[in-house]
């Protein structure tokens, strides 16, 4: 577990957030497939009901896509001004409980209750208070994870969702992260999972197999984080203050694309995992990013900078487009390409904290 003191972490997840939200003020949604966002022909899904997940229907998917895998699936515009409004309600009962607050988005945080402010004995019994102190005052359901560490914690919080929670203790914790998969693990994304599973490291307790060198030779600076992770280890403190500097999503496609349209579906693709993120957390940057990467494992990036934060969807779809196609065509193919916003500004009416956090 490392030489740090054992602490009480809480991860606080709401369940289909927006969705729910919609839910309750409509009662008409209410055990219906729902999905937050718009249905137009390059729409982006931002938040799905459990209802419509049963279909495969998700974030960041393409509008079309969903609608073709639920026909039945009702589109609801998103509503940003209640689920602010929402979350600052949720915040204010995490602060009944403690002052280190980490919010990441607009619907979960992480709190460290290891001296919480209620003076309850357990954290376990902590985290069942203030969900239902949520489900009293907001009518919405929460999960909660709770453990040493904030790894184990986010991992915990989705065992038993919706409207649970599941406890990670410091006897359990490293054999339990040993049973699990990969790519269940935060700070391993598609990509990574991939690239583990060619190497034969598909568990956690593959993971853990594998020696530091291994590691250090096929993921670079990642290793230490990885090494860690596969023992129940994470010495990161709940940072209250912590404001997050961008957001992106890669993907390396199964073969090679010299193609124009491939290579820019891959990057919609990948600008629509950005842009739910953006909604989600309403943090929104200046600057877009395409990268590329070629076959021969040249890299290069290009970016633009607009004068007012990226707000819409439109906005860094077309950016997007703009900045592969100044790259195309291509004589070489294209193995890897990526999209980032960043240069995120607050909100002048509300501090960085509230930016992420309502």
């Amino acid at each position: 577990m490392g030489a740090y003191p054992v602490r009480k972490i809480i991860h606080v997840d709401m369940d289909a957030f927006f969705a729910s939200v919609e839910q309750r003020d409509d009662p008409t949604l209410r055990g219906r497939p729902v999905a937050v966002g718009h249905g137009a022909a390059r729409g982006v899904v931002a938040a799905a009901s459990y209802e419509a997940r049963t279909f495969g229907v998700k974030s960041a998917l393409p509008s079309v896509t969903a609608l073709r895998r639920c026909p039945e699936l009702v589109f609801v515009p998103p509503r940003f001004d209640v689920y602010r409004a929402v979350s600052r309600q949720i915040h204010a009962i995490f602060a009944e409980y403690t002052q280190r607050i980490q919010p990441l988005s607009l619907d979960e945080a992480y709190l460290d209750v290891t001296e919480n402010l209620r003076g309850l004995p357990t954290a376990w019994a902590t985290a069942k208070q203030i969900r239902a102190r949520i489900l009293e005052e907001t009518g919405l359901t929460a999960s909660a994870g709770i453990s040493y560490n904030k790894f184990l914690a986010k991992l915990a919080s989705d065992h038993r969702k919706p409207n649970g929670q599941f406890a990670v203790t410091p006897e359990m914790g490293p054999a339990w992260v040993e049973t699990l998969p990969v790519s269940r693990f935060h700070g391993v994304g598609p990509v990574t999972a991939r690239k583990m599973e060619q190497l034969g490291i598909r568990t956690g307790a593959d993971l853990r197999a594998k020696p530091f060198a291994f590691l250090r030779e096929h993921f670079g600076s990642s290793a230490g984080w990885y090494h860690a992770i596969a023992r129940g280890e994470d010495d990161r403190p709940v940072e209250p203050d912590r404001v997050r500097k961008s957001s992106g999503s890669e993907t390396t496609f199964r073969h090679d694309h010299s193609d124009a349209e491939p290579i820019e579906a891959g990057v919609l693709e990948m600008a629509g995992d950005v842009w739910a993120w953006c909604e989600k957390a309403q943090a929104f940057g200046r600057t877009v990013t395409v990268k590329v990467k070629y076959a021969d494992f040249q890299q290069i990036t290009r970016s633009r900078s607009h004068p007012a934060p990226v707000d819409r969807w439109e906005t860094l779809r077309d950016t997007a487009l703009l900045l592969i196609r100044s790259v195309l065509p291509t004589a070489k193919g294209i193995r890897l390409v990526g999209v980032t916003v960043s240069n995120f500004e607050a909100r002048e009416e509300e501090d960085a904290g509230a930016t992420l956090f309502g």
